[in-house]
């Protein structure tokens, strides 16, 4: 398959849009086209054992869920580990994409999969994604009222005349006992300047103008961490064991809730993988599960009576590359060879 349609077929998985705007996602290094993608490589960290590992396997695209770049490189030599991951990724003509947060608040992506170690269960975005288009044309709605004369006539011309205006409607209306006409109408920032200026040159239509910012539509069941609602309480000791099963963890660490047991009921869990701090932050729930957290932030969650659960930041994301070869692997119709890393593990360890 070529590179260019596979790269499409991906963004097509999981919008690089729902990605956070700190995030580095996308095709990072390309090899001179053509390029032709038999084997497609998954890893979560993309490291330098790892990247031997990909030049083993013959691999043309590495799949890193963590971009492996993105501090941005003055150079590339063969000073820094980062560099010579670029450096032997074009020596042997690889490619490297990365969806990182796209794969986050994607439906089907890292965090509905980790959701899934609590149980039966529903879940909703801790903090729901955004279209990345407004429902309509424009950024604002503008509305005002005025007499029905001749003078509206000229003023509503002289609006048809800018562009990017959209949705303009007028509707008759009785403001105080007096017949006028609504107007509406949509515009960009751009030409919201021009439509105050043209009114502000009347400035009885000036005063009586409304100014709205229109909001980009939530979608559904997408966006940052998840609030999952068990089908039926489960006691802490429990949830820790469906968690260690889930992730294949033999141990997790374990902050217990002010006034809670190993025994106090689970009804509530909000989860975020990767680092979830920031995600999960004043979110109310019973038990929180990440991979992890600063230590204030465990404290504070703890007074609060909220128990917390850390597996160690890839822990919580590596286990979805499994199910995601499957994925991949139907809805590229098995037209190429999807291997998941045996080298790619969590840096921290147990001794």
């Amino acid at each position: 398959m070529d590179l260019r349609e596979l790269v499409s077929a991906l963004n097509d998985f999981a919008s690089l849009s729902l990605a956070e705007s700190w995030d580095n996602v996308g095709l990072l290094v390309e090899p001179s086209p053509p390029h032709t993608v038999r084997t497609l490589f998954l890893t979560n960290d993309l490291t330098e054992e790892v990247m031997e590992e990909a030049v083993q396997k013959k691999a043309d695209l590495i799949l890193s869920y963590h971009p492996p770049i993105f501090a941005p490189l003055k150079r590339v030599t063969w000073k820094t580990w980062k560099e010579r991951l670029v450096v032997r990724a074009l020596e042997h003509r690889i490619g490297i994409y990365s969806p990182h947060t796209a794969y986050d608040a994607v439906p089907h992506g890292v965090n509905t999969w980790l959701a899934k170690g609590l149980g039966a269960c529903t879940s909703v975005p801790l903090h729901p994604s955004t279209a990345p288009s407004y429902p309509a044309e424009g950024t604002h709605r503008v509305e005002f009222c005025a007499d029905n004369t001749e003078h509206l006539d000229t003023v509503l011309s002289k609006i048809k005349d800018i562009q990017e205006i959209s949705c303009l409607t007028t509707l008759p209306v009785r403001v105080e006992g007096e017949e006028q006409t609504r107007v509406s109408l949509n515009c960009s920032q751009k030409a919201l300047l021009e439509v105050v200026a043209l009114l502000s040159q009347n400035s009885l239509l000036y005063h009586k103008t409304e100014i709205l910012l229109l909001q980009k539509p939530l979608l559904p069941h997408t966006g940052m961490g998840r609030l999952c609602t068990l089908s039926e309480p489960v006691s802490l000791s429990d949830i820790i064991e469906r968690i260690k099963s889930h992730l294949k963890l033999p141990h997790i660490r374990l902050a217990v809730g002010m006034g809670k047991t190993l025994e106090s009921p689970v009804t509530k869990a909000a989860l975020c993988a990767g680092s979830g701090s920031s995600v999960l932050k004043g979110i109310e729930a019973d038990l929180y599960l990440t991979g992890e957290m600063s230590h204030h932030d465990v404290l504070d969650a703890v007074a609060n009576g909220i128990s917390v659960i850390l597996c160690e930041h890839s822990n919580t994301e590596r286990g979805f590359l499994s199910e995601l070869r499957n994925v991949l692997a139907i809805r590229l119709q098995n037209n190429i060879n999807i291997i998941v890393s045996e080298k790619d593990r969590d840096p921290l360890q147990v001794e």
